[in-house]
């Protein structure tokens, strides 16, 4: 029987297959009571189960580091590889087998609904999240007490039509195997738009469909299924005549798929004329080829906290110099601006704990991140900073600073940047002595107070994902919240316009580097607010560059004016269709 779901659409596209049903081991563990003189030999079978998830996840942490995987995926696993070694888990499940005599996967779920019932405490709602990074870790180890690998493994050679995967959520290592596998689309009960999976299914162009709440207990192995990513519905079991139609349309969007290749080396330029600079974000040096396929202008973010993560040690100035020269060198002559160290909030440094001692920041979006860190640690920063002003003598690098808000913040890391300089002239080593400085606006106060970035600064990047989280007081990972965050609130509008107009008439350059600019749907108002840099994931380029192709800036600046002044959602959507 036909029936249709709806969920939150995250990743646009149709896919069409047959469903593959990613269970939850974590309900179907049995009990049962150990004679005592097999206890030791349960505390083995344990321990063996944690080292094959632990190799598991150490292959996997290589095979993301590989080029063509999303930079955010190596920070996941080894986030999942942390959790397995902490002892609040391991321990208490080895207790319960020594002490109570339970089999090792009962003691594995008891223990971590007690670990999962302690982060439903916290009042951070990011650290709530993690609970479910606990299961899916969890579920991992399980797995293997069970002998029972994931499906999506063993079904690979049994199918040669696409499969979509139906779970109740995703692990990052199941969406690491999406660019191995002939996987058409995934759709989960749980997540949000800005949630890390779906984050990822956009970097790997998959349709993805979340937030569908009750999807996995009502679809069965093997049904066929059409995931409509772009509208947000999955489709169950179609008729003859709706296969087709969705057939048709897939084809289509292939086509189209296809004729944007052949855009790679068009010049971006509106239908008036106006040229426009379409950069690509960057994790990891190997992503820079990635953004060379698709033709992109320069590299307009490159995340430099990619390189202190998964690791125990802090990298060292000439390993951090060789990694941004191997990007400098491959984009020959274009700019590639290096943002300085933003750990903190979602992302954590495991070598960086040690310094924060015992203190824990109740709420991390909020706490000691981004420059605020570096200005506490001045001689990571200065190491960071000398990298960076070194791989500038082998072309054009900007240096763009994270999160800064007061005019103080400004001056400082200005003088450090000074002091980094003053070291490489003391120790010989070469640096272009005028390399650009840029500052991030991605919170409110920086958008409306823009007087100490325009008179410091060379040039401004406007982060739209912070500044929309700041704007709107939402959090984009907490799933009760996140259909809150809203790119067109008329708020978040108004402080981008008023950054491109202090940045236009002050002669200093301004680009969006958020999810806003990789968002084909909102090029036309952009355009029409004045941005002429974007910057976004490589896999959106090319269809960025369609709508500006097909724009004409003179049109849309007023029609924007007027979408401007509007405070009404439901009419700010009415004009946004006619843009």
């Amino acid at each position: 029987m036909s029936f249709t779901l709806h969920g939150l659409a995250v990743s646009g596209g149709i896919a069409i297959g047959h469903a593959h049903l990613i269970s939850h081991a974590v309900l179907e563990v049995t009990q049962y009571q150990l004679r005592e003189r097999d206890v030791a030999d349960e505390l083995v079978r344990l321990d063996a189960a944690l080292a094959v998830v632990a190799g598991d996840l150490e292959a996997l942490r290589e095979e993301a580091n590989n080029a063509g995987s999303p930079g955010e995926l190596s920070a996941f696993i080894d986030l999942h590889a942390m959790l397995l070694a902490d002892p609040d888990l391991t321990a208490g499940v080895r207790s319960l087998i020594r002490d109570g005599r339970c089999n090792a996967e009962w003691a594995l779920v008891q223990q971590m609904q007690e670990v999962i019932a302690q982060f439903d405490a916290f009042e951070d709602a990011y650290l709530r999240e993690r609970k479910h990074d606990i299961s899916q870790v969890v579920e991992r180890v399980l797995r293997v007490l069970q002998n029972k690998p994931r499906k999506i493994t063993s079904r690979r050679a049994m199918v040669d039509a696409e499969l979509i995967l139906v779970a109740n959520d995703l692990s990052p290592a199941d969406t690491l195997q999406f660019k191995n596998l002939k996987v058409g689309g995934f759709v989960t009960d749980m997540g949000g738009a800005t949630s890390h999976t779906a984050i990822v299914a956009r970097s790997l162009a998959i349709p993805a469909v979340v937030g569908m709440q009750n999807a996995r207990p009502l679809i069965q192995d093997n049904d066929l299924l059409i995931l409509d990513g772009t509208r947000g519905m999955l489709i169950v079991d179609p008729d003859a005549r709706v296969l087709e139609e969705y057939r048709l349309k897939k084809a289509g969007i292939e086509l189209e798929r296809n004729k944007r290749m052949r855009l790679k080396t068009a010049r971006a330029a509106t239908l008036d004329g106006e040229l426009i600079e379409l950069h690509a974000n960057i994790e990891l040096p190997q992503d820079a080829e990635r953004a060379k396929e698709v033709g992109a202008d320069g590299i307009g973010l490159f995340r430099s906290e990619f390189l202190f993560m998964n690791r125990d040690e802090l990298p060292d100035e000439d390993e951090q110099y060789e990694a941004y020269r191997h990007v400098v060198k491959a984009f020959a002559g274009k700019p590639v601006t290096i943002r300085t160290l933003d750990i903190g909030a979602d992302k954590e440094a495991r070598a960086l704990r040690s310094r924060a001692g015992d203190h824990l920041s109740p709420n991390p979006a909020l706490g000691l991140r981004a420059i605020r860190f570096c200005l506490t640690e001045p001689q990571i920063f200065l190491t960071q900073l000398r990298a960076i002003l070194r791989a500038s003598q082998h072309g054009r690098v900007r240096l763009l600073i994270p999160m800064l808000a007061h005019a103080q913040e400004i001056v400082q890391a200005l003088a450090l940047i000074e002091e980094a300089k003053a070291q490489l002239r003391e120790s010989r080593h070469k640096f272009s002595a005028d390399i650009e400085v840029g500052g991030m606006i991605e919170i409110p106060a920086a958008a409306l107070v823009l007087g100490p970035f325009l008179r410091h600064l060379d040039f401004l990047s406007i982060g739209t994902n912070d500044l929309i989280q700041y704007t709107l007081a939402i959090d984009r990972s907490d799933g009760a919240v996140a259909h809150l965050y809203d790119p067109l609130h008329p708020a978040v509008l108004q402080l981008i316009l008023k950054t491109l107009h202090a940045g236009a008439r002050a002669g200093l350059p301004v680009s969006v580097c958020g999810e806003m600019a990789g968002d084909p749907k909102l090029t036309r108002l952009l355009l029409g607010m004045g941005l002429r840099q974007f910057s976004m994931h490589s896999a959106q380029l090319l269809e960025v560059k369609q709508q500006v192709l097909k724009a004409d800036t003179a049109l849309l600046a007023p029609q924007v004016s007027r979408l401007l002044k509007v405070d009404e959602p439901e009419k700010i959507a009415e004009l946004m269709a006619r843009l």
